[in-house]
């Protein structure tokens, strides 16, 4: 009479498989993450510069000004504030000087 079930040989080669597809896959995952992040902190930098943009020349500012207090920007901001952090863990910097390009302490300036 035989027994059903499987072998300890088949079980380990599963188990092989399963770590090797995870291998390839997890650092397929973490690159996609930093991508998607560095590609959303670029966004909400050119959000910032077209929300700063768009209020000094409402408010007939020049090159130099600071817009102070800095959260009248947010009227100008859609999904984001001004007190939003970078999602790779950074923090925005230049935002209420006009003509300053805004950046990210982390992902730096949008080419």
């Amino acid at each position: 009479m035989r027994k059903r079930g499987f072998t300890l040989v088949e079980i380990m080669i599963v188990v092989a498989i399963i770590g090797l597809l995870a291998a390839i896959a997890i650092p397929n995952f973490i690159r996609a993450r930093a991508t998607t992040q560095q590609n959303s902190c670029w966004n909400n930098v050119r959000q910032f510069d077209g929300a700063k943009d768009q209020y000094a020349l409402e408010a007939k500012l020049t090159t130099g000004d600071t817009i102070s207090p800095s959260t009248v920007l947010n009227d100008y901001l859609t999904n984001l504030t001004v007190t939003d952090t970078c999602p790779g863990g950074g923090t925005y910097v230049n935002i209420p000087n006009v003509g300053t390009p805004v950046e990210c302490g982390t992902h730096g300036r949008p080419s």
